[in-house]
């Protein structure tokens, strides 16, 4: 356990030295590239073009492994560093092409533009599963205690173990009795995490006692906490406040952010436009009804607003049931409805919805009216993520699943409210071109998942009560 605590205090460098070897690796496969295109003899006319270029390709090259969270390797699998690293690598090549274009560089080959592709492709998942690999090994798995009522400790522990790696595991379960179950624990584990509805003082106790004996402590992302988040310092005379920050997005951000939308959106609906004609004729040909299928959403300031899709459905879909959400191998879905749904492409109608400023390219995804209201009476802070506009894609799809209940996805949009910039919208719109590879991310809800009460705690796990 002290082996654990000792390689944490290291992250940073650990990061650090990674993306150094990854600029390096990067660099080497251009060389490379150069070597075996022109059999070992470069010319240097050719070499010097990507001299005079390289260093923008190796800063583009480093800002977007960064901003896709390449180096974040806690909530990892091996197909997870595998996807993103091709996707970025792909991503290179667009950039590439235009930073050559726009600096005349026009003497590198673009045969070296492909090659460097696959070979640094090659190069860069095998050092990075190497990595990977070894960031398990030394950290090693983190034992986990769960401490909250009993409801709350199951849907913890059901989300430890649906986890992309087996970095933390939960080992014990508390649901009473808490100071003493925890006195009685706390050396077996490396992390204790206090989940929702703790009494405040019982959690003042517990985070005393924990602080004590130098232990890592995850809380969970309840209101209360996402309250303190981004919290500005006001020093009065003899007391150091902390004053609350809303849950919106400042002005001056809102503007920049509306900019960027109609500038990004206008780009994507250009280049996308052949992949939205195409499967305009494959909708109309594979089923009756309409190629669109517009639906009633909210968005900013509880307003309604007809979305904008591809239809996926059966035009009767709804007729015997009413509203409903989808679910795993949902019968309604037609057959080449599934298909547009796992690649997201049903959403690329509402480019149109963000042009004409009743959605944004990140946000909350937008709820139909309906299950807005049944929403909002199960949870009092429901109508906070509607303090932004809608969008296309937002941090609980990057984050989380599709199935994830609404509960969880309201907190990955108020945590994103929260922490709001320019930069964690880029860092989300890179990650959700990954989620298009991720079949977890694109499944609907089991029924048999709805009900924590039928969750079976794995053998493993003891519990105190």
């Amino acid at each position: 356990m002290e082996n654990i605590k000792d390689l944490t205090k290291y992250e940073r460098t650990r990061k650090v030295i990674v993306f150094i070897i990854d600029i390096i690796i990067y660099h080497l496969s251009f060389v490379l590239s150069f070597l075996i295109r022109y059999n070992f003899k470069i010319p240097t006319f050719n070499y010097r073009a990507y001299q005079g270029v390289s260093f923008y390709i190796m800063f583009a090259f480093g800002v977007l492994n960064i901003l896709s969270g390449m180096y974040k390797l806690y909530n990892k699998r091996k197909a997870d560093i595998l996807y993103v690293t091709i996707i970025n690598q792909l991503l290179m090549i667009i950039t590439i092409t235009s930073l050559t274009f726009l600096g005349r560089w026009f003497a590198f080959p673009r045969t070296i533009i492909i090659l460097s592709f696959l070979i640094s492709s090659v190069l860069l998942t095998i050092w990075r599963l190497v990595v990977y690999e070894l960031y398990k090994r030394l950290s090693g798995t983190r034992k986990v205690m769960v401490v909250g009522p009993e409801l709350n400790c199951k849907r913890a522990i059901r989300n430890f173990e649906s986890a992309r790696n087996d970095i933390y595991v939960v080992d014990i379960a508390v649901y009473g009795n808490f100071i003493e179950n925890i006195k009685l624990n706390i050396d077996k584990v490396d992390v204790i995490y206090l989940t929702e509805n703790l009494p405040d003082s019982i959690q003042t106790e517990i985070t005393t006692l924990l602080t004590a004996h130098d232990k890592k402590i995850f809380l969970s992302s309840s209101f209360n906490n996402l309250l303190l988040l981004n919290s500005n310092i006001r020093n009065i005379e003899d007391e150091t406040l902390l004053e609350l920050t809303e849950f919106s997005i400042a002005p001056e951000l809102d503007i920049i952010k509306r900019f960027v939308d109609i500038l990004v959106s206008i780009l994507l609906i250009i280049v996308t436009a052949p992949i939205i004609l195409i499967t305009a004729i494959l909708v109309k040909i594979t089923s009756p009804g309409p190629v669109l299928y517009k639906q009633t959403r909210i968005t900013l300031d509880q307003r309604e607003f007809d979305i904008l899709k591809f239809r996926t459905m059966k035009i009767t879909a709804e007729d015997s049931t009413g509203p409903v959400l989808a679910t795993t191998n949902d019968t309604r879905v037609t057959s080449i409805g599934k298909y547009l749904r796992s690649l997201r492409i049903d959403e690329l109608p509402q480019l149109f919805n963000v042009l004409k400023g009743d959605m944004s390219l990140v946000g909350p995804r937008p709820e139909r009216p309906f299950f807005v209201e049944q929403f909002q009476k199960q949870n009092r802070y429901y109508y906070l993520r509607h303090t932004v506009r809608a969008g296309i894609t937002g941090y609980a799809q990057v984050n989380g699943k599709y199935a994830t209940d609404f509960n969880s996805k309201l907190n990955f949009d108020l945590l994103y409210i929260k922490k709001y910039s320019l930069i964690l919208d880029i860092e989300i719109l890179l990650q959700t071109i990954k989620t298009l590879f991720d079949k977890v991310s694109s499944q609907g809800v089991n029924d048999e998942e709805l009900d924590i009460d039928y969750y079976s705690i794995p053998e493993r796990i003891k519990i105190y009560k």
